[in-house]
This record gives C-alpha cells, structure tokens and sequence, in this order.
C-alpha cells in the first residue's frame, strides 16, 4: 500500500504504544484518526500536536471499542474528514493480575472485552468499507503473551492467544478483498502498562523497586538485553502496511523474547 496521504484509525492512540505507532506512521504521511477514551483527552492533543508537527494530520474520536455503536461511529467520523479507511490498528488494550482462583469475573470480562471483543467489533466497524474498496491493512495488537502463557496472566494471555486466531480467520475471510490482516506481537515495552501494573507486581514479588524489577526482566528474559520502544512497534505496523504479500502472520517484536 502506497501509505502517503492513507488514513489510518488507530485505537488506544493518545498514549504508550498506540501514540509509537500513530508516530510512525505520520512520519509516512499518513492521515490518522487517534481513538481513545475521552479520559485520554489530554494526551490525545499531544499525540495529535506532534503529528501535525510531523507535516501530517490528525483528529481525536472518542471510543469505547467494547461498544459495536461506537465503533461503528468511529469509522464513520474518519469516511467523513477523510473519505476512506486504509489502515485499522486494533490496539486499545488493558490488564489485570492474579491467580486464576482469586481472579474475579469482573476483571475477566473487562480483559476480554476490550482486548478481544474490541478488535473483533472495530474491525467488524471497517470491514465492509475495505472489502468494498479492495483496499486495506488491519494490524492487531496481540504480545508475547499470545504465544506462551505465564503465571497471573490468565485472562491476559487468553485474550492475545485470541487475538492471534482472529487475525488468522479475518485474514482468510479479507483475502479475497485484497486486505491484509496481521498481528504484531511486542515484547517489554516501557509503557504504563509495565509502570503501573507489571513492574510493581513483579518487585513486590522479589522485593526490589518496580524500575528495577523491570530492568532485571530485560536482563534475564530477553536476549538482545534491552527493551523495545513505541517506536518499533510502529515501524512493524508500516512494514505491515507496506508489505501486500504478507497476511495472517502475528510478528514477534520483543528482541527475542519469544522466537516461535
């Protein structure tokens, strides 16, 4: 795909991976919708701010992607600024920890709605409108976690496998219709998901601070020794783009962390 003056939707833009990715493809010349949550209004102008300083463009939407209206509504505002969806990242995503036996159901369900329900529903949102075109890229979101499981990650690691069979299955369905479907699957990237949740839980565990709990993990888990960035998640997702061979395939990006 000839990714100047495309049009991209990324969900969980405003912050963390979902503003890396917005980043780099802005730097293509992409055209990008920032779908958030309106509690992210703040750093939805900054992501926005520093798109527009990259000489592209880009307008904020509110959206909850576990509701299929909104969703729907999310495509619709970026056909009507722009007049197409090229690109669909399912990114929004969320985390809890536990073990399995004091897990609650709430937190279950929150897991899998946003992080599987989510990419279903918006990708269900810009399905038709690409099908129709002949045109399009959807890149999901899933994690090394989508790949091995780990303790406390339960609900986590089940919603990543499933975002890994769904692009498999939306990849043969989109095939036809000249749209790629892939997944990226990053590795330990310092976002607020480590800060606020991993790292604390992980130092609390072996009685370190969470920043060095965090570095301790790059150190034992990952052979290239250093963690990953927004950014590379970013240049995944515009090699993905580019890329109109390449469909169904879920992308390791975590310096080799998880190899299969």
């Amino acid at each position: 795909m000839e990714l100047k003056n495309a049009v991209a939707i990324v969900t969980g833009g405003a912050r963390g991976i979902g503003r890396g990715i917005a980043y780099e493809l802005a730097k293509e010349g992409v055209r990008v919708t920032i779908a958030d949550l309106p509690v992210t209004s703040a750093d939805r102008e900054e992501t926005i701010a520093e798109i527009k300083r990259l000489g592209s463009d880009a307008i904020a939407i509110d959206v909850d992607v576990r509701d299929f209206a909104q969703c729907q509504a999310m495509a619709q505002k970026t056909i009507d600024a722009w007049g197409q969806v090229d690109i669909l990242v399912n990114n929004a995503g969320v985390i809890r920890i536990g073990p399995v036996v004091a897990f609650s159901e709430e937190d279950w369900d929150l897991v899998i709605d946003v992080n599987l329900k989510g990419t279903f529903l918006c990708s269900k949102a810009v399905a038709g409108h690409m099908m129709q075109r002949k045109q399009g890229a959807i890149i999901n979101l899933s994690s090394i976690a989508g790949k091995r499981g780990n303790p406390m990650t339960s609900a986590y690691s089940t919603s990543k496998f499933g975002v890994i069979g769904f692009t498999q299955s939306l990849a043969h369905e989109m095939a036809g219709s000249n749209v790629t479907v892939n997944a990226i699957c990053p590795g330990e990237v310092d976002t607020h998901m480590w800060r606020d949740v991993l790292a604390p839980a992980i130092g609390a565990m072996s009685g370190v601070t969470a920043p060095e709990a965090f570095a301790n993990f790059i150190q034992q888990r990952v052979p290239m020794g250093r963690p990953q960035t927004a950014a590379d998640m970013g240049q995944a997702v515009v090699f993905l783009c580019k890329a109109e061979n390449i469909t169904g395939i879920a992308l390791n990006v975590n310096g080799g962390t998880e190899m299969h």
